[in-house]
C-alpha cells in the first residue's frame, strides 16, 4: 500500500494542506492546474463581474469540461490502440502464413532441384550409352 502524503499548496493565494496517496509533485501539479485556471479566468472581465459563487461554478464547469474532453480523447486513443493491436495481430498471422508458404516453396524447390539433378545424371548416362552404342 502507498504511503499517504500531506503537502501544503497555495490555491488562489490561500494555503491548503492536501492529503493523498499520490506524490507531493503530483499534488503540487493539481494545485498549479487550479491556479492556472483561476488566473486564466481572472483575466476575463465578464467573469470577474460575476458573484464569487458563480465564478466558482464556472471554474468547476470548465474543469469538468476539461475532464470530459480528456476522457473522450482517452477513449478515442484506446479505440485506436485496439484497432492497431487487431491490425498487428492480423499482420502477424499473415507473416506466419507467408513463412509457412515460403518454407513449403523452399521444400518444393529442393525437391525439384534434386529431380533436376537426377534427370541431368540420366541424360549424361543416356548420352554416354548412345556414344558407346553408336
Amino acid at each position: 500500500m502507498s504511503v499517504k502524503t500531506d503537502t501544503e499548496v497555495i490555491i488562489g493565494g490561500k494555503v491548503f494542506t492536501l492529503s493523498g496517496y499520490e506524490s507531493e509533485e503530483y499534488l503540487q501539479k493539481v494545485a498549479s492546474y487550479i491556479n492556472n485556471k483561476m488566473t486564466e479566468y481572472g483575466k476575463v472581465q465578464s467573469f470577474k463581474r460575476q458573484p464569487l459563487d458563480t465564478q466558482n461554478v464556472l471554474l468547476q464547469l470548465n474543469i469538468a469540461d476539461d475532464y470530459f474532453k480528456a476522457k473522450k480523447q482517452i477513449g478515442l486513443l484506446e479505440e485506436e490502440i485496439q484497432g492497431k493491436e487487431k491490425e498487428l495481430y492480423n499482420l502477424k498471422h499473415e507473416l506466419i502464413a507467408s513463412q509457412i508458404k515460403l518454407e513449403n516453396t523452399e521444400k518444393n524447390l529442393k525437391a525439384l532441384q534434386s529431380e533436376l539433378n537426377e534427370n541431368a545424371k540420366k541424360i549424361i548416362r543416356l548420352e554416354t550409352e548412345l556414344k558407346n552404342n553408336g
